[in-house]
């Protein structure tokens, strides 16, 4: 039988349990493919809570992000075929030894990738390529500042933002996160609590402040960012895994900020040639050996509570991958 993460009531990561299920009928427009790997991001642990803005009709399964084998082709999907080694773009559902899905939700992977990197590449990448290009278009030389830069798609912002030419200040809570960022590109490192944001980034950046700020955690971040900008700076707010920061719209006034939300996923779906832009860009890059997902943690399909745990604890570093088989 094939097995799958169910979630039927919300709550911790413990609410979820592996189950059986059984293939369905392929429909012509369809693809099936077998998972080889999946993917852990963080709002599967909030949909998991009821904390996300999708919340699916219960019962669900998790997962936004896969990576595998076409094995079943529908009479009327050209150009994808059995055998095809594809990575799989969801909402939810990704978290199963097999998912069905449209061609539109496949994407060749990369030849320089294995199944857990084409698993971990989509969300994060695509996350901070739309944040960083799309609503910052960020500038050679101008300064940005990542918070979260140990986890995967701050980890994604550094490397992204190195090769559009900017310098990057990484801010993470651990020396080891900080020495992952640094081999990604980051020109200099920040650890949480050592001193104080503002006075470390007047210092780097010799009172000028930063130009741009990639926010996925919120909370504290997100008001010490207010206090540690340029002006005309633009403040991208990714994610709040430390909760929902507090904005001081008189610091937005004083300091001229644009407070721009990123929704890379919504925003592909809004703006279809954009997304295939995005897309297209990334696997060039991929394939090209130039970026790469960092993953620390490789776990069996079936422990995946333990897995989201690893986020709620701040103990992955960079991306988390379920495998299956």
């Amino acid at each position: 039988m094939l097995k799958k993460i169910v979630c039927r009531e919300l709550g911790a990561p413990c609410v979820l349990r592996v189950e059986d299920f059984e293939a369905q009928p392929l429909n012509a427009d369809e693809v099936r493919v077998a998972v080889r790997a999946a993917g852990l991001n963080f709002p599967d642990v909030l949909m998991v809570a009821g904390g996300y803005q999708l919340k699916p009709e219960l019962p669900f399964t998790p997962g936004m992000e896969a990576a595998g084998d076409v094995i079943e082709v529908g009479c009327d999907v050209p150009g994808i075929e059995v055998g095809d080694r594809v990575m799989v773009k969801l909402r939810f559902g990704a978290f199963a030894d097999q998912v069905v899905v449209s061609s539109a939700q496949l994407a060749p992977l990369p030849s320089t990738f294995d199944y857990a990197e084409g698993a971990t590449f989509l969300a994060a990448y695509g996350t901070a390529f739309h944040a960083l290009v799309d609503r910052a278009a960020i500038r050679p030389g101008e300064v940005l500042l990542v918070h979260g830069a140990g986890g995967g798609v701050g980890l994604a912002a550094v490397e992204l933002g190195k090769m559009l030419g900017v310098e990057v200040i990484a801010v993470a809570s651990s020396e080891a996160k900080l020495a992952v960022a640094r081999a990604r590109g980051a020109d200099h490192a920040l650890l949480t609590g050592r001193e104080q944001l503002r006075d470390a980034v007047k210092r780097i950046t010799h009172g000028r402040g930063a130009d741009v700020v990639f926010d996925p955690v919120g909370g504290a971040a997100f008001e010490e960012s207010l206090r540690c900008v340029a002006w005309g700076a633009r403040l991208l707010v990714i994610g709040f895994t430390g909760g929902i920061g507090v904005a001081q719209t008189n610091l937005v006034l004083i300091k001229g900020l644009s407070v721009l939300g990123v929704r890379a996923g919504e925003a592909a779906r809004r703006e279809p040639q954009r997304g295939e832009q995005r897309l297209k860009a990334l696997l060039q890059l991929a394939e090209e050996g130039r970026i790469r997902p960092h993953i620390s943690h490789r776990l069996p399909l079936s422990e995946c509570a333990a897995a989201m745990q690893l986020l709620l604890d701040r103990k992955a570093i960079g991306r988390v991958a379920l495998v299956t088989g």
